[in-house]
């Protein structure tokens, strides 16, 4: 799992241990916003004993609960022991009291109880069994704890319609091709099971009372500096890979030109790249 994007680009077998450094960066990119959403959890939830960060990888955000959450215990629970060994690493330099968790999601919520806050960062839709991640989460949930859910929102944009190069659209071609891989990514999951997106709905069905949905936004504009430009260019070589199937030859040359950091059109040396992106958050309470 990780602070899982989900603007994907990947191949449909994801290695997340090779990819901690790319997952660590976004995470680290999209912190502003992430900050929003525990100012949120705060709010709700104000002095927690334990926060269960499922599917945690690399750490950021469990880091990040540990700093607003100083008196309590944060579970960072992965099930790739490269991304846990970076959160470890991360936690003890800032001395915060964080604990890894190798595991598999659900089976690992058997070993936890009584979590005041379980937070889901993008990494339930990469469970075949979502209605069963759910429930295990429900289980190991203390009475009045919190589930915080970040899946839905928008497509994130970084490009101007017409960049100039190539057919205009590019972003929304990308978006189309990128729910092919996202279908195909879920039916070869492990137990995949189809699902109606409707979130709130799930968790009742996992016998939580949904709470509240909001959507939060990450708005760095024109220009960005280096780390945000390093981030988008990570995520479009994987998508590139990942989408080339499904797209015409000339956005393939598009995304060429894009990624050339020698190519004035490219994402490296552009004035116009910016980063615009809404995410969705569903709460829900243990009764």
């Amino acid at each position: 799992m990780g602070d899982h994007s989900h603007h994907h680009g990947h191949g449909k077998d994801l290695d997340w241990n090779a990819m901690g450094e790319s997952i660590e960066l976004r995470a680290e990119v999209y912190r502003p916003l992430y900050a929003q959403i525990i100012d949120a959890v705060r709010e709700r939830m104000p002095d927690p004993s334990l926060v269960i960060d499922a599917g945690s990888g690399p750490g950021v955000v469990s880091c990040a609960l540990a700093e607003a959450f100083p008196r309590a215990e944060v579970v960072a629970l992965d099930n790739a022991p490269a991304l846990l060994e970076r959160a470890q690493r991360r936690a003890d330099a800032a001395d915060l009291r964080v604990r890894t968790l190798l595991g598999q999601i659900p089976d690992a919520f058997a070993g936890l109880a009584g979590a005041d806050v379980v937070w889901f960062g993008h990494s339930l839709h990469h469970v075949g069994d979502q209605k069963a991640a759910l429930a295990a989460a429900a289980r190991a949930m203390a009475a009045g704890g919190l589930l915080v859910l970040l899946e839905g929102g928008l497509p994130a944009r970084w490009l101007p319609r017409d960049i100039g190069i190539g057919r205009p659209g590019l972003q929304a071609r990308l978006e189309a091709a990128r729910e092919e891989w996202f279908a195909a990514m879920r039916s070869a999951l492990p137990d995949a099971r189809h699902e109606v997106e409707d979130w709130p709905a799930l968790l009742a069905a996992a016998g939580l009372k949904p709470a509240g949905t909001r959507s939060f936004l990450l708005d760095l504009p024109a220009p960005v500096p280096p780390k945000v430009r390093d981030h988008l260019i990570a995520m479009l070589e994987r998508e590139r890979e990942a989408t080339a199937e499904h797209l015409p030859a000339e956005d393939l040359a598009t995304l060429d030109r894009l990624l050339d950091p020698d190519d004035p059109a490219g994402l490296r040396r552009r004035p116009d790249v910016f980063l615009l992106d809404a995410q969705t958050v569903h709460f829900a309470v243990k009764e």
